[in-house]
This record gives structure tokens, C-alpha cells and sequence, in this order.
């Protein structure tokens, strides 16, 4: 919710998982939040990064590996480490 000088005054504002959609609660404390920071040609770090969401329902069941590698290789982070199997 925003107020009339266009500032969000929400206390919570909920997150949805990278990998799934799924809305992630306030109270899913196995959710857990991954910021993948971009490098130049000589290694350095740069001041710009990825955001990935994870629900603890993604972790729970052994998924959060397969899925980084997933949204890392859509969004051109990693090439040939994930592949979809047909």
C-alpha cells in the first residue's frame, strides 16, 4: 500500500519463490533468500546482483540446487549445467 506521497508504508510485504510462484508466508521460516552478485571480465565484483527466492517447500523436498542452477542458467549466469531432461 502506498500513502499519498507515493511511499510504501506496508510493514510486510510477502515475497514470491523464484522457483515456484508460490506466495512465501511469514511464517515459512525455512524459506530462504539468495543474492548471486555479477562480476566483470577481470573477476571483480560489481555493485549489481541476482535475487533469487526460495520457498521452504522448494527446500524440503531437495529441490534448491536443481532450481538455482535452473534460474541461473535463464537468466545466462551458468552455461550447460542445467538442461531440461526429455
Amino acid at each position: 500500500m502506498e500513502n499519498s506521497e507515493g511511499r510504501v508504508v506496508d510493514l510486510y510485504i510477502p515475497r514470491k519463490c523464484s522457483a515456484t510462484g508460490r506466495l512465501i508466508t511469514a511464517k515459512d521460516h525455512a524459506s530462504v533468500q539468495i543474492n548471486i552478485g555479477d562480476v566483470d571480465a577481470n573477476g571483480r565484483l560489481l555493485p549489481t546482483f541476482t535475487t533469487y527466492a526460495l520457498s521452504g517447500f522448494v527446500r524440503t523436498n531437495a529441490e534448491a540446487d536443481d532450481s538455482i542452477n535452473r534460474l541461473a542458467t535463464e537468466d545466462k549466469l551458468l552455461k550447460s549445467v542445467w538442461s531440461a531432461q526429455q
